[in-house]
């Protein structure tokens, strides 16, 4: 078991992608400097103990996954993950343009499935 810093900057910069964020926003959720959180994304640089369970909490995600890349369900996002990062762009929007998206997302899925 070797603590991978690339590997896991690239867990956490698709998680954070997947929820729509900037790295800024992650950096100012977890009071760090924004180049600090790129470092850590692009595995240049390890984190503290305090850092790490920031990122944790503010990204929902294990520390074993995190650091190991291992997870309890076996994968690496969940139906979860995707419907958090659904919410949280619409959660942005105001109702008429939420319905508006939510009649598309329907028409999408019904051309998805007729293909």
């Amino acid at each position: 078991m070797n603590y991978d810093h690339l590997a896991a900057g690239e867990r956490l910069r698709s998680k954070r992608i997947l929820l729509g964020m900037t790295q800024e926003e992650i950096a100012e959720k977890i009071n760090r400097a924004g180049k600090y959180y790129a470092d850590i994304e692009r595995g240049s640089c390890g984190m503290s103990t305090e850092t790490l369970l920031s990122l944790a909490s503010v990204l929902d995600m294990s520390l074993d996954y995190i650091i190991l890349g291992k997870t309890e369900e076996g994968g690496e996002i969940t139906h979860t993950d995707e419907v958090a990062a659904i919410m949280r762009l619409l959660d942005s929007y105001p109702t008429q343009s939420r319905g508006y998206a939510l009649k598309l997302l329907r028409l999408f899925l019904v051309a998805c499935s007729n293909e």
